[in-house]
C-alpha cells in the first residue's frame, strides 16, 4: 500500500566517548550549530556546482580548518574563524575553549576522519603546533617531498588508507611540486542500524533518476515503527534511520513534482532541527536503495567563495605553523565516502498486524548523518542515481 506522507501526520578512527547518553553542555550545542551552519553552506555551494551525487563531511572541514586555525594569527586567522562560525564563541584569557570544545565534539561524534597537513621538506613546522592539533583536533603534521610528485601522492594517500583501515584508499592523483602546504580530509561513514534491512529481502526494483532515466537498484526493504515527518513549506517527506553509538541518518524524499535542487537550495541548520523537532513513530514499511556515494573536491575552491582567502594568498599570518617566509595553503583536499546498506547489530522485528504504509526512495533523495545529542552534522548528501558512486 503506497501512501503519501501527508495524511500520516495530518492523522499522524575514534574510540566511543563516555558523554554517549548524557546531555550535552550547551557550549557544545552551540558549536556544533555553528560546525552546522558552515557544513550546510558548504553543501549548498558544492551542490550547486553538479548535477550528480555530492556528500560532504561538515564535521571533517570544521576540524581542518580549525585546525590550521590553530596556526594563523591576524586577519587570516579572524577570517578562518568568521568563516567558520566561530568567532564569536572566543572569550577573552580562553585561548583553549574553541579546540576543547571542538575536541569533545570530536570524540562525541565517534566516526573515521583523518585529517593531516602536509608540509614540504622546506617548510620547517612548530613542534609545539603539531603537538597541539594532535591532541584537540586528531590532525597529523607530515613532511613530504612535493618535489617528488609520486613519493608526495604515495605519502598521501598511504596516510589516508592507513587512517581509515583501507575504507578510502586514494585521495588525490597528482600533487603540484611547489606545494608549501596541503591540507587533507578524509571521512568515512557506513550506517550500523538499529533496525537492520535483510538481505533476503532486497530486490531489484526501478529508480527513476529523472523523466527520462531509470535504473534498476538492489531495493532494500524493512516494516517496522519510525519515525517520520512531513514538511509541506517544502513538499519534503523526513525519515529518520537510527544508527549505533548515537548517531542517526536523516532521508529526506521531495514530492514528485519538487526538484531535488529546491532542497538543496533551502537546507540550512534551522530547517534541519526544525525537521528533528517534528518527527513522530508510526508504523512504516520503508524501501531505500543500497547506495554506495564518493567524492574527492577542492575546499579551496569553494572556501574562496564563503569568504575564506587570506590563508591561499600571500601574506597570509601562519606564524604559529612554521617561521618560513610568505607561507600560504596551497590546496585543501576533502575525501568523504558513505555507504549503505543492510548491516546493522541485533534487532527484534516488529510484526505488523496490517500491512503499513509505505515509504519508497525510488526517485532522487538527501541524506544528513548527524549526533542526535548534539545535532552535529557529520555528513550530508544528495543520490541522485544510486548505480553511480
Amino acid at each position: 500500500m503506497e501512501v503519501s506522507i501527508v495524511p500520516i501526520f495530518i492523522s499522524v578512527t575514534l574510540l566511543v566517548a563516555s558523554i554517549h547518553g548524557q546531555a550535552p553542555n550547551t557550549d557544545l550545542q552551540e558549536l556544533a550549530s555553528r560546525s552546522a551552519d558552515f557544513g550546510t553552506a558548504l553543501y549548498r555551494k558544492l551542490a550547486s556546482m553538479s548535477d550528480d551525487n555530492v556528500v560532504v563531511s561538515p564535521l571533517a572541514a570544521t576540524l581542518g580548518l580549525a585546525a590550521l586555525a590553530a596556526g594563523a594569527g591576524g586577519e587570516t586567522r579572524s577570517e578562518l574563524l568568521q568563516g567558520l562560525g566561530l568567532a564569536s564563541m572566543e572569550k577573552d584569557g580562553e585561548t583553549d575553549r574553541i579546540p576543547r570544545l571542538l575536541q569533545q565534539l570530536r570524540e562525541t561524534a565517534a566516526q573515521i576522519v583523518a585529517t593531516s597537513l602536509f608540509s614540504s621538506q622546506q617548510v620547517q613546522t612548530e613542534s609545539s603546533f603539531s603537538s597541539q592539533v594532535k591532541a584537540f583536533y586528531g590532525a597529523d603534521v607530515q613532511s613530504v617531498n612535493f618535489a617528488s610528485a609520486q613519493t608526495a601522492k604515495s605519502s598521501i594517500n598511504d596516510f589516508v588508507r592507513s587512517r581509515t583501515g583501507s575504507m578510502i584508499r586514494e585521495v588525490v592523483n597528482n600533487v603540484d611540486p611547489a606545494s608549501q602546504l596541503t591540507l587533507i580530509s578524509a571521512a568515512y561513514f557506513t550506517g550500523q542500524w538499529q533496525l537492520p534491512f535483510s538481505v533476503n529481502s532486497t530486490q531489484e526494483d526501478r529508480f527513476f533518476v529523472d523523466n527520462y532515466n531509470i535504473v534498476q537498484v538492489p531495493m532494500m526493504t524493512r516494516s517496522d515503527k519510525y519515525y517520520l515527518a512531513y514538511d509541506p513549506s517544502l513538499k519534503v517527506g523526513i525519515l529518520k534511520l537510527p544508527c549505533t553509538d548515537g548517531i542517526a541518518m536523516l532521508v529526506l524524499l521531495p514530492d514528485e513534482d519538487v526538484d531535488y535542487t529546491f532542497i538543496d537550495d533551502s537546507l540550512t541548520t534551522e530547517v534541519f532541527v526544525g525537521w528533528v523537532s517534528k518527527l513522530k513513530k508510526t508504523k512504516l514499511e520503508v524501501q531505500l536503495p543500497r547506495f554506495s556515494v564518493e567524492q574527492t573536491f577542492s575546499l579551496k575552491k569553494n572556501l574562496r567563495s564563503l569568504g575564506i582567502t587570506k590563508i591561499f594568498e600571500s601574506g597570509a599570518d601562519l606564524s604559529g605553523i612554521s617561521s618560513f617566509p610568505d607561507l600560504t595553503l596551497s590546496e585543501a583536499v576533502q575525501k568523504v565516502s558513505v555507504e549503505v546498506d543492510e548491516k546493522g547489530g541485533p534487532s527484534t522485528y516488529v510484526l505488523m498486524d496490517n500491512l503499513p504504509p509505505r515509504l519508497t526512495f525510488n526517485r532522487p533523495f538527501h541524506f544528513i548523518v548527524y549526533h542526535e545529542a548534539t545535532k552535529s552534522l557529520l555528513h550530508m548528501g544528495r543520490v541522485v542515481d544510486p548505480t553511480k558512486k
